[in-house]
């Protein structure tokens, strides 16, 4: 690692949509994005940290890989529970039920568009899945 990719941060994710603003709506209502403008049927979104670019392409909806997915980390196993149970209320595609593979609590779910999220938290990993440790030791991180 260089002094340069040290100070690299994440600017943006861009997903391709033919529904852009059913997916721009997802991202806001329930991954607390805020839309901040459009051009050509394409949005960004902000939130602390990086952007999101939801780029149409067309009528035809994109074709993910299998076990794509983008990964957001909540404090606790009660704040997955709650977000489930909202997704699953409000009418979000559910890929899976909550579950705990040892590296924490999790769901899956499906944006307009097809992107899947997961959405998880360590609180609840089994001690083996803790990198603190590791990372403070330069132990290596395997699983």
């Amino acid at each position: 690692m260089t002094a340069i990719t040290q100070t690299m941060k994440l600017n943006h994710l861009s997903f391709p949509s033919a529904d852009t603003l059913a997916t721009a709506r997802f991202f806001e209502r329930h991954l607390g994005f805020t839309i901040a403008g459009s051009w050509d049927k394409s949005w960004i979104l902000k939130r602390p940290g990086f952007d999101v670019v939801i780029d149409h392409v067309g009528d035809d909806t994109p074709a993910w890989p299998t076990n794509f997915h983008v990964g957001f980390e909540l404090p606790s196993f009660d704040d997955v529970r709650t977000l489930f149970e909202r997704f699953r209320e409000e009418g979000v595609e559910m890929v899976t039920d909550v579950f705990n593979n040892g590296r924490g609590s999790r769901f899956f779910c499906r944006a307009p568009g097809g992107v899947m999220f997961e959405l998880n938290t360590r609180a609840d990993a089994a001690p083996e899945f803790d990198i603190l440790p590791r990372l403070k030791t330069g132990d290596s991180y395997r699983v």
